[in-house]
């Protein structure tokens, strides 16, 4: 077994910010030439989220809109009074949506559908400097 390690970083703007990452864990996969393998997308941090979606204007609407009636930003959150730092809800829509990704290598190629792409969600309620790995295990 070969694991290879990249890494590349993201400036977000908080605020459930999704940004789609998928050209850049590509590029990080694609220069190594490997053929067949698993590829783990990961985020440190506890107020972010890695996933997949259609990158198109109205799921860009409707994921923060259907997480603000699930984990509302201007509900009070015990993490709140613990930190008072205001971003409990973040910490929870980050632990809905984890923090990291397993997409196949098949072929030369990661197995993403037509429409699928890898996003970074940033739910902070400030702008962040993201870290992403990209961990290609042959």
């Amino acid at each position: 077994m070969t694991v290879y390690n990249e890494h590349f970083l993201i400036n977000t703007r908080g605020f459930t910010d999704i940004i789609d990452i998928t050209q850049k864990v590509k590029s990080a996969v694609y220069q190594h030439n490997i053929k067949n393998g698993n590829v783990v997308v990961a985020l440190p941090g506890s107020t972010a989220s890695i996933t997949t979606i259609e990158y198109e204007p109205g799921l860009l609407k409707d994921l923060p809109d259907v997480l603000n009636e699930i984990v509302p930003m201007d509900k009070m959150y015990h993490h709140d009074d613990t930190w008072h730092d205001g971003n409990g809800y973040a910490h929870v829509r980050a632990a809905l949506l984890g923090s990291s990704i397993s997409v196949p290598l098949i072929d030369g190629a990661l197995l993403l559908g037509t429409w699928q792409q890898i996003v970074l969600i940033d739910f902070d309620n400030k702008p962040r400097s993201r870290n992403v790995y990209v961990q290609i295990i042959t």
